[in-house]
């Protein structure tokens, strides 16, 4: 009977294209969870617990050490901030020792600071920590956050049906659409319905969400990471290609600069994230984020890639022995023709020396009788200019990447020997000596 009540209050709100006119680029920001998770304590670890005075010195940040310079314009909460029942008048109520000014106020404050404003809530019953879901309050909790000007919604899919998602996540949209504040809408939709056996309907989602989330948590660790990279490269449910301006899909939070990556690790998972076109929201302290990372992090020429207004996603186009490339269509173009964003992704995590990769962009399947400029983005050096059948080489850190810009500067339409050259190379150095088995 419940679910009976549920689906038909979902009919009374009008199911539309959730077409707001947000996320032209990929979003930007900071978000709690993956390094604060639920910590409620705020008596025994004030510094850590989620509270606004934690996420008012994380805004701070944001605007005094660069990162709003850089792009990063969203500041937001995840799960753990409400109190465990609903007000009398039904509204959703934050925790009022965590949060004594209340959730307007600490949005005016953000705003204030020239940042944006996220809240999370669930679809379900109940939050994935045991708080009041929206199951039912639909219009009310949409109505309540745009009051309290909220701009970014992340809807989690806890304690509810996959099955019910088709309709319940349409609803909620069209709820947010219908305060007529603008708000960015993502879902964890696709997520819960791949987790129970279903194929999720990307049309559907793209049509209703701004963002979307399809695979596991993200973890402070090399393997979890590795797992989401191989996601995205298989690719199995033919996702990547529903991205695009105003709708991206979201492989999770960004956990550069914690405990659990290496610099190149963190290197590595940067341009992956920019090479699918994600959505780049950090979770980490900002209090103490060595340098090294928040360089990486605030790179001005890798987040131009990562906000290139093509809105392409790129792909995993070929894989060699321990090495996997990936590439996405950028700005500029000429002719009608791409430039390109390229990962070599060097996986091999026994490691002790760099791969030695040499590749041409006819390997790479981009080449198609046009030459290139090409530059490594971390470090700005200026490869050379290639064409389609001459080699590039370049050293590859183990478990790290080498992110490299082909600028395309002209068409060439007779094609010499060796042009059409397919090939790619990897040389271990450190095996060139050895003759055992």
């Amino acid at each position: 009977m419940l679910l009976l009540l549920t689906l038909c209050m979902f009919c009374t709100v009008p199911v539309s294209s959730l077409e707001n006119g947000l996320a032209r680029t990929p979003p930007m920001g900071w978000l709690a969870w993956e390094r604060f998770r639920c910590n409620t304590d705020c008596v025994e670890d004030p510094e850590f617990c989620i509270s606004e005075r934690l996420f008012k010195r994380m805004a701070d940040l944001l605007v005094t050490e660069g990162y709003k310079d850089a792009g990063y314009e969203y500041i937001m909460m995840d799960d753990c901030w409400l109190t465990h029942k609903r007000g009398e008048d039904g509204r959703l109520v934050a925790d009022p020792e965590r949060f004594p000014g209340g959730i307007k106020a600490l949005a005016d404050y953000v705003h204030k600071l020239g940042l944006k404003f996220g809240i999370y809530e669930d679809f379900g019953t109940e939050t994935c920590g045991g708080y009041p879901g929206s199951l039912g309050h639909l219009e009310v909790d949409a109505q309540t956050f745009a009051e309290w000007g909220v701009d970014f919604v992340k809807m989690d899919g806890c304690n509810s049906d996959p099955k019910d998602m088709d309709v319940g996540f349409p609803a909620f949209g069209a709820a947010l659409a219908a305060t007529g504040r603008s708000m960015i809408y993502q879902c964890e939709w696709p997520l819960y319905q791949g987790g129970a056996g279903m194929l999720p309907n990307y049309t559907a989602i793209r049509e209703h969400c701004n963002l979307w989330r399809n695979f596991y948590d993200v973890q402070d660790n090399w393997n979890n990471i590795q797992g989401i990279v191989d996601y995205y490269g298989d690719d199995k449910d033919g996702f990547l290609e529903h991205a695009g301006p105003g709708g991206w899909n979201d492989p999770d939070m960004l956990v550069i600069g914690n405990f659990g990556l290496s610099y190149d690790q963190s290197k590595a998972q940067m341009a992956l994230w920019v090479i699918f076109a994600s959505p780049l929201i950090m979770s980490n302290d900002l209090r103490t984020i060595r340098p090294e990372f928040k360089e990486i992090l605030q790179h001005p020429a890798v987040l131009k890639v990562a906000q290139d207004p093509l809105g392409r996603p790129g792909r995993r186009v070929a894989r060699k022995e321990h090495i996997d490339f990936f590439t996405r269509p950028i700005h500029p173009i000429y002719k009608g023709k791409y430039s390109h964003a390229v990962v070599i992704f060097n996986r091999w995590a026994d490691g002790g020396v760099p791969l030695k990769v040499s590749f041409t962009p006819s390997f790479l399947g981009i080449a198609d009788g046009r030459a290139y400029v090409v530059s490594d983005i971390y470090s700005g050096q200026v490869l050379g200019t290639y064409k389609p059948g001459e080699r590039v080489k370049v050293a590859v850190n183990p478990m790290g990447v080498r992110l490299l810009r082909f600028n395309i500067v002209g068409l060439r339409s007779n094609m010499t020997e060796g042009e059409e050259d397919l090939g790619c190379d990897v040389l271990n150095p450190g095996k060139t000596g050895w003759r055992g088995d």
